[in-house]
């Protein structure tokens, strides 16, 4: 019995002399540095409290002036419109910067070069003499997406109304032009058909057919081929091709800028993906 009285008496004795030490290292750290131990420090965005062990411990605080919007509280729909959306505008913004002189034709990113199974023909022609003949039919074929493109937005916007966004949340969690791919892999076959009369059409109006047919009797003569090309088929795919590059650029600039997130699902869906 006397020994467990011992045994408490020292241990509260070293518990005591602890406390003690503790309040003189304190006091000497304040007089010596002007910090006071017992009072929280804020430091980086962190707060630290003092628990009853003497331990500081930090409790994080957010000094962000944006909220950043927790994923897990996005609904698929949301998420889904919030794509559709960033497509939307990518479609609207693209077709407008295609759909002028030199829209297509100047621009290296989307320009329509000669088909691959006629550059034989630019060589050819070239080589004889006839290049500004080459260079107008490349010409030409941008003309021609220039003025069919000025068709394409309602075409792209009814695809995106309709398409089913099965996989929402991965697609916004992906590559930044995830969501410009799935759309570019559920819709091209309907675009395309949807697009080629425009294409065609425009074709006729800058006069593109005329100088191709020209172009290629010309080379034919000369070489004793018989070279055909189907052109409508190739300038429609590159028309819708370009168009999706520009939706591309878009939504890697939604994705990636802040700034470009003009509304305010846009804001809400890529905010939250800026944790990922």
């Amino acid at each position: 019995m006397k020994k467990s009285i011992f045994l408490a008496a020292g241990l509260f004795f070293s518990i005591s002399t602890q406390a003690q030490l503790l309040d003189i290292i304190k006091s000497t750290v304040k007089d010596k540095t002007g910090v006071d131990l017992n009072v929280p420090v804020k430091n980086n965005g962190t707060t630290s409290t003092t628990t009853n062990t003497g331990i500081n411990t930090p409790k994080t605080t957010n000094n962000s002036s944006s909220t950043n919007v927790n994923l897990g509280s996005l609904t698929s729909t949301q998420i889904s419109s919030g794509l559709k959306e960033a497509l939307n505008i990518g479609v609207t913004d693209g077709v407008k910067k295609l759909a002028v002189t030199d829209g297509f034709f100047r621009n290296e990113a989307v320009k329509i070069l000669m088909p691959e199974k006629l550059r034989k023909i630019d060589t050819t022609l070239r080589s004889i003499g006839m290049g500004s003949l080459a260079d107008e039919g490349v010409k030409l074929l941008n003309r021609a997406a220039e003025d069919a493109v000025t068709e394409a937005a309602p075409i792209f916007t009814k695809a995106i109304t309709s398409m089913t966004i099965t996989d929402a949340k991965n697609i916004l969690l992906s590559s930044d032009n995830a969501a410009t791919n799935y759309l570019q892999t559920k819709t091209q076959s309907q675009l395309f058909s949807a697009f080629q009369p425009k294409v065609k059409a425009s074709l006729g109006k800058v006069g593109a057919d005329t100088v191709w047919k020209n172009l290629i009797s010309k080379y034919n003569t000369f070489t004793g081929q018989s070279v055909t090309t189907d052109l409508n088929e190739y300038v429609t795919t590159e028309t819708i091709n370009g168009v999706f590059k520009m939706v591309a650029d878009k939504e890697s600039g939604i994705r990636n800028t802040p700034a470009m997130r003009t509304t305010s699902i846009l804001q809400k869906v890529f905010g939250a993906q800026d944790n990922k």
